[in-house]
């Protein structure tokens, strides 16, 4: 009987670092909107073959950081201001529903876990972890959206928020900004603790879009 041998798996293990180490590159700036990728270098660097780069080029595809283009190949998205603006809207709009609700039904476990998480944040901020931090913060978004008890409404969050990532997790360049941000999240994981609907709402429909904000100052910049 011929063995089995558990390359599917490797294969999988591989492209899933390949995936989180491009995308951390497209978050950061290292690979610009518009730039195409350039394949041959990538798997050179990685030491990789060009299999489970282009599986990683489809994750990434899906969540909107590129584009899968017929003859040439894969481009880092770019996105103008009027498509961000649409979409930072709605995703505050989102949010803040989801601040409303997470305080009227979050378990006082879930609650206890976003207060923890926030202590978390303002941690990896003092320490300067922009990764840890960006991690923290979408851990903490998804914990109040899951809080809300709103499946159609985690659904329809989930599929704009990959469409801005980039920018939300370059919206905190500026250490003023950063520390803003910072004071936000304490402000809302509060609220959330004293179970204020409104309160909640109104400052997670704020945060998103001072985040969306200080995006607008950075590109007009």
């Amino acid at each position: 009987m011929t063995e089995l041998r558990p390359d599917p798996i490797g294969r999988t293990a591989l492209a899933v670092e390949i995936t989180n180490r491009l995308r951390q590159m497209i978050l950061e700036g290292q690979l610009q909107p518009g730039e195409k990728i350039n394949e041959k270098r990538l798997t050179e660097q990685f030491g990789v073959s060009r299999t489970p780069l282009r599986e990683a080029l489809k994750v990434l595809a899906s969540e909107g950081l590129l584009d899968l283009i017929p003859h040439r190949g894969a481009v880092i998205t770019r996105q103008s201001e009027a498509e961000m603006a649409e979409v930072f809207h709605v995703l505050a709009a989102l949010e803040g529903l989801a601040g409303e609700l997470a305080a009227q039904n979050a378990s006082d476990a879930a609650l206890t876990e976003i207060v923890d998480m926030t202590e978390h944040l303002r941690r990896s901020f003092e320490q300067a972890d922009r990764p840890t931090y960006f991690r923290i913060n979408q851990a903490i978004h998804k914990a109040i959206l899951a809080a809300a008890g709103n499946e159609t409404l985690v659904k329809s969050h989930e599929v704009l928020a990959f469409r801005v990532q980039r920018a939300r997790y370059q919206a905190n360049l500026t250490a003023a900004r950063w520390r803003a941000a910072v004071e936000e999240h304490e402000a809302i994981a509060a609220a959330l603790a004293a179970r204020k609907p409104n309160r909640t709402g109104r400052l997670m429909k704020e945060h998103l879009l001072s985040k969306f904000a200080s995006i607008r100052v950075k590109t007009q910049g």
